[in-house]
């Protein structure tokens, strides 16, 4: 099967991040047995979901995994001029569906050189890792990593995470932690604004908080320049709270995410945060006992990648892609996290960024195809 036809049948299966990608892994599964390959997964406690990996060729050191996620964003709310889980070509050289760029058409073309692989005669390993739940926070690469490091009784080498970069080999990534922020504060009519202690309120001097605290970060040089924008990034996304215009909220929420350069962590953030909001408590609860600021973690931080030049990932990625320029990107990928389960990694995949999470999403079939000469390069590199 061709990448078009491939692509054309993982788009089909409509798994969000957070539902259920049995019916997609269980298809892949059932597709790398019908070439002689068993793939392995690795489930959650619950059995609902599962990671997927397998190992083609020898069971000698030095190998390269090929990974990529299962689930996509929803398509609720946009405006989309063809059906979004199935693919559409309107020949003009794209194939549009949700999926089609992020990142389905990576794992499209694996699964198209699968047969020459198994064929190939491999002095090195290649393996597939596919993962769940990369769109809500990265959750399930953690799980995945550490399957394939006691699977397996030889070391794969590199990684390769098939996000959209254009096939231009990718050494940087943004790191990215998700808070919720709960403020409790005590109701009453609106006259008595100096008498109780208004949640919106203090939200709103939190909120403000951080973003002084993000330009504090730019204004001291904490920058890089690989990245756009070249600073950690803290963003407040949501917020709710009060039930009408002339009663003082009781409770306000927002939720807000720090995306970090490779050389910082959310942490340092965190802490100065938690520290400003006991200053306020400290304050406020001479006029209400009960205020209270609780922040917590939606998910576990992502860490970012930082893969450095000379590295012989980079190397690799360069002769396989045949292309010299290297590139970083802000958003928040799986890459940091096969990095932290000890292996080479670097984002390598078809389609562009700019074209993901949004209506119309697409891949353009020269995009597949430059992956698909990627996938026939490695399997020369390894043989």
């Amino acid at each position: 099967m061709k990448a078009e036809e491939i692509l054309a049948k993982l788009v089909s299966f409509p798994v969000l991040g957070g539902e259920s990608n049995l019916s997609i892994i269980h298809w892949i599964k059932d597709f790398l047995a019908e070439h002689g390959v068993e793939g392995v997964l690795v489930p959650n406690e619950e059995g609902t979901k599962a990671s997927l990996h397998c190992r083609i060729g020898p069971a000698v050191d030095g190998g390269v995994i090929l990974s990529g996620h299962t689930d996509v964003v929803p398509v609720e709310g946009q405006e989309w001029t063809t059906e979004p889980f199935t693919l559409t070509d309107k020949n003009d050289g794209l194939l549009y569906a949700r999926g089609s760029c992020d990142m389905k058409g990576f794992a499209a073309c694996c699964l198209e050189a699968l047969p020459d692989m198994v064929k190939a005669d491999l002095k090195r390993p290649i393996y597939f890792a596919f993962s769940y739940d990369e769109e809500i926070g990265c959750l399930a690469a953690p799980d995945l990593v550490k399957g394939i490091n006691e699977y397996y009784t030889e070391k794969p080498q590199f990684a390769i995470i098939g996000e959209p970069s254009m096939m231009i080999p990718t050494v940087g990534q943004k790191g990215i932690c998700i808070f919720e922020t709960k403020v409790t504060g005590s109701e009453g009519h609106s006259s008595r604004i100096k008498q109780e202690v208004s949640a919106i309120h203090e939200s709103m001097r939190l909120v403000l908080w951080l973003e002084n605290k993000m330009n504090s970060l730019i204004g001291a040089g904490r920058t890089d320049d690989r990245f756009t924008p070249n600073h950690t990034s803290i963003h407040i996304g949501r917020i709710e709270g009060g039930i009408a215009p002339n009663v003082i909220a009781q409770e306000c929420n927002f939720t807000w995410d720090v995306r970090t350069i490779p050389s910082e962590t959310p942490q340092e953030i965190f802490e100065e945060f938690e520290a400003y909001c006991r200053e306020r408590e400290t304050e406020l609860r001479s006029v209400f006992p009960g205020f209270k600021i609780s922040t917590g973690n939606i998910h576990p931080a992502v860490p970012g990648l930082d893969t450095h030049e000379d590295q012989e990932i980079v190397r690799l990625t360069k002769r396989l892609a045949e292309y010299e320029e290297l590139d970083a990107v802000s958003y928040a990928a799986e890459a940091g996290q096969f990095a932290e389960g000890g292996f080479e990694a670097i984002i390598c995949g078809p389609g562009d960024i700019a074209q993901a999470h949004r209506a119309n999403e697409f891949v353009s079939k020269e995009q597949l195809a430059w992956c698909v000469r990627f996938m026939n390069n490695l399997i020369k590199e390894l043989s």
